[in-house]
């Protein structure tokens, strides 16, 4: 093979190769940015740093964040859920600015929300919990009941769910670039795979448009965090004795979830004493085109104690 053709060869692997990286640190470079430009803060905790983000006035309602988020990713997660209330949004362990302490677990994270309270000078709270962030609200509902108003758990990470699991060793792997690489070169597959609806949905510029945004905000990623959640803190809520919750409690979910189980959603709230199930036909795991349902459910239980007994509300 002669020498010139060699090196042709080379550089046309090179020059596309180096435009992808140049792309993937731009866009990196973005992310980070859109992080600094929201407002965080750090309290010191015996479980370490324990940040948070916060919008808006009114009664204060606490929101622990789903998978690959952080506090910035909890604020959006609920942005059209509450426009009355006062929303604090912890990063929980490992993930941005909150350290990751030896041995964390889901109920050490529960204890590290309760001490955030402390330092906010909030006794009691209304809480809501997304997709994976619902297994560290469980246990702050469990361990904490005196803090806990009422509590929200929305297509959450519950007993039995295909989430529930600890991940495979393979998971371990760095996710950041091939997250991007699918955001990038696939973003049809990355939308289907985040917002978990199945193929035949069909969303609005408008739903395109939060997805979107829903998937911009997971980067960059926190991949202690996400090893905590997927080796740790989801398969943990199996053990959970659900029965003890004394709280009031609201369980959402959609029937066409392709990531976490609307049946395992169910079955919980069945466990629940007086628990309120609200189901959903559409929308998947982020509840696609089910706001206005959502924040009307969610106003009307965190405004009474719901009734004994599981409710279940049509969609």
């Amino acid at each position: 093979m002669k020498p010139s053709f060699v090196a042709a060869l080379g550089a046309g692997i090179a020059l596309p190769a180096f435009g992808v990286l140049f792309r993937y640190r731009r866009d990196m470079n973005a992310a980070r940015a859109r992080l600094a430009a929201v407002d965080r803060h750090v309290v010191a905790t015996k479980w370490g740093a324990v940040e948070y983000a916060e919008q808006g006035q009114g009664d204060p309602v606490l929101v622990s964040h789903g998978i690959f988020h952080n506090c910035v990713g909890g604020l959006l997660e609920v942005r059209d859920l509450f426009t009355d209330r006062r929303v604090i949004a912890p990063s929980r362990f490992g993930y941005l600015g909150s350290s990751m302490p030896p041995n964390a677990t889901p109920a050490a994270q529960a204890d590290a929300f309760a001490a955030l309270l402390d330092r906010l000078g909030i006794d009691q709270i209304d809480v809501i919990g997304c997709s994976a962030g619902a297994t560290s609200a469980l246990q702050l509902a469990l361990r904490h009941p005196r803090r806990v108003k009422h509590l929200a758990i929305v297509v959450g990470n519950l007993p039995g769910s295909p989430t529930a699991v600890v991940q495979p060793p393979s998971a371990k792997f760095q996710r950041q670039f091939v997250m991007w690489a699918l955001r990038t070169f696939a973003p049809s597959m990355m939308i289907r795979m985040i917002a978990a609806v199945p193929k035949e949905f069909v969303m609005t510029s408008e739903d395109a448009r939060y997805v979107n945004e829903f998937i911009d905000s997971l980067f960059p990623l926190s991949t202690d965090g996400f090893i905590f959640d997927a080796f740790v803190s989801n398969a943990d809520v199996n053990g959970y004795n659900l029965e003890a919750i004394t709280v009031p409690t609201l369980i959402a979910h959609t029937k066409d979830d392709q990531l976490a189980s609307h049946d395992a959603s169910k079955r919980a709230a069945e466990r629940i004493p007086g628990a309120r199930f609200v189901s959903l036909d559409s929308g998947g795991h982020l509840m696609i085109g089910q706001q206005k349902k959502q924040r009307e459910a969610l106003a009307r239980f965190f405004a009474e104690t719901p009734t004994h007994g599981v409710e279940r509300v049509a969609s």
